[in-house]
């Protein structure tokens, strides 16, 4: 019998997906808002079950393709907090080709002709960029659930920025370590937003982060004319990174930068999705990803140096915008 979750590095995930017992498979990304929408799911499909698939950003074309092209039978391939890619528009069509209801459900900003292509090749597309993921689904699929609605708030407290509920900056650091979106993800489902081992995380991931983020602000680099724009390598914790570098150093763009290139970006000027877009990425206004496609020898002078050519094109494409 198939794990009711299949990690996005699981070798046998299409065999998974083939052989699995659940009505639902729910594709969704790998965060706190994946987490509350995959919550809501089992909420209300608890009696067809769910096959769970979290997913980064750059995987999801490749993940959805599976999917696709296993047989569908009449179940419901769910997409939740996940954008637009090129790909997408045959992969969902193959999908529908090979039995599968397919809804999707996002927060990110779309184009107007993404939206077209989309819509006319899925069963239900639902895009809102008001709200977070989660609200989306909560809206959708449970409206008369008071736990749904709960969950729903916590989360878009998150994973908008808005940081009025101390509850969510909690579970959003707690999640920074993938082995605890179950746990999360089970409280959720009954309307429990801490607990002795939430506590006992967030405590441990603190006093990481803490370190984590000192170092990043050590080795930054600030520029831009219109915009005050900081350059920080990752060593964990990008959205706490960034929001750590801004309060103390009043920056506008916050572009963090993992090794191999790939970046979190986050705005005050609601940019940061247009910005990743330019580099293969996307996301929302406030807060997006993408990748600078590092050489080798890029990913040596980053690893080294702390410097890159691609940050004066950045600022470049941010200060037309």
């Amino acid at each position: 019998m198939p794990p009711l979750n299949a990690g996005e590095n699981d070798s046998g995930l299409a065999s998974a997906v083939k052989s699995r017992t659940a009505h639902v498979v729910h594709l969704t990304h790998n965060d706190l808002d994946a987490v509350g929408a995959d919550a809501i799911h089992r909420m209300v499909f608890d009696t067809e079950g769910v096959f769970t698939i979290w997913s980064s950003v750059g995987k999801f074309a490749q993940l959805f393709a599976l999917v696709a092209s296993c047989e569908g039978k009449g179940d419901l391939l769910s997409i939740s907090d996940l954008g637009y890619h090129r790909e997408t528009e045959s992969t969902a069509a193959k999908a529908k080709k090979n039995g599968w209801r397919v809804e999707w459900r996002d927060h990110h900003r779309w184009r107007d002709e993404e939206v077209t292509k989309i819509g006319q090749v899925v069963d239900l597309l639902h895009i809102d960029s008001t709200v977070c993921g989660t609200g989306i689904v909560a809206r959708d699929i449970a409206p008369e659930n008071s736990i749904a609605a709960e969950v729903a708030r916590v989360v878009c407290d998150y994973d908008l920025w808005k940081h009025a509920d101390p509850r969510s900056a909690v579970l959003g650091q707690v999640l920074q370590r993938k082995e605890n979106r179950d746990h999360v993800r089970d409280c959720l489902i009954r309307g429990i937003f801490t607990d002795e081992q939430i506590e006992r995380e967030y405590a441990g991931i603190k006093a990481e982060m803490e370190a984590m983020m000192q170092r990043s602000l050590k080795h930054a680099t600030f520029t831009g004319t219109k915009y005050r724009v900081v350059f920080a390598p990752l060593y964990g914790y990008p959205s706490e990174t960034a929001h750590f570098i801004r309060s103390r150093k009043y920056t506008e763009i916050e572009v963090i930068i993992g090794k191999d290139g790939k970046f979190s970006i986050r705005s005050v000027p609601p940019i940061s999705h247009l910005i990743a877009r330019e580099f293969g990425g996307g996301g929302h206004p406030n807060a997006a990803g993408g990748s600078f496609n590092f050489t080798v020898i890029e990913r040596f002078t980053w690893w080294l140096f702390k410097k890159s050519r691609h940050f004066d094109e950045l600022v470049k494409i941010a200060e037309m915008l």
